[in-house]
């Protein structure tokens, strides 16, 4: 599980897992919640957020005897900036591609 420490990707590369940021993202929730919506056991969902949380993505705080988990503005920050980053090298590749002359109009 240190592969998820250090890449967020990784940890989003898990269809289940992805089902459960989403969740989380349209609302903080418990385990037992998201466990209901899913066709996975409880413990598979908290061993999904616990991956979840340690590639940063996903935070939890306690509310009496649960933990309600939401997502990790820092961690979805990263990820953002991944994306920013990737989005501005493909657009500056295609601006030098449009910009290059046509060998037909030389």
């Amino acid at each position: 599980m240190d592969t998820y420490q250090s890449d967020p990707w990784a940890a989003l590369g898990d269809p289940t897992r992805r089902a459960i940021f989403e969740r989380i993202a349209d609302r903080p929730r418990a385990v037992v919640e998201i466990a209901r919506e899913l066709p996975v056991s409880r413990p598979a969902v908290s061993q999904h957020l616990k991956v979840l949380k340690d590639a940063g993505l996903v935070m939890d705080h306690p509310v009496g005897t649960r933990r309600i988990y939401s997502l990790n503005p820092v961690g979805l920050g990263a990820l953002r900036a991944d994306l920013e980053r990737f989005w501005s090298r493909a657009l500056a590749a295609y601006k030098r591609t449009v910009e290059q002359p046509n060998e037909e109009e030389l």
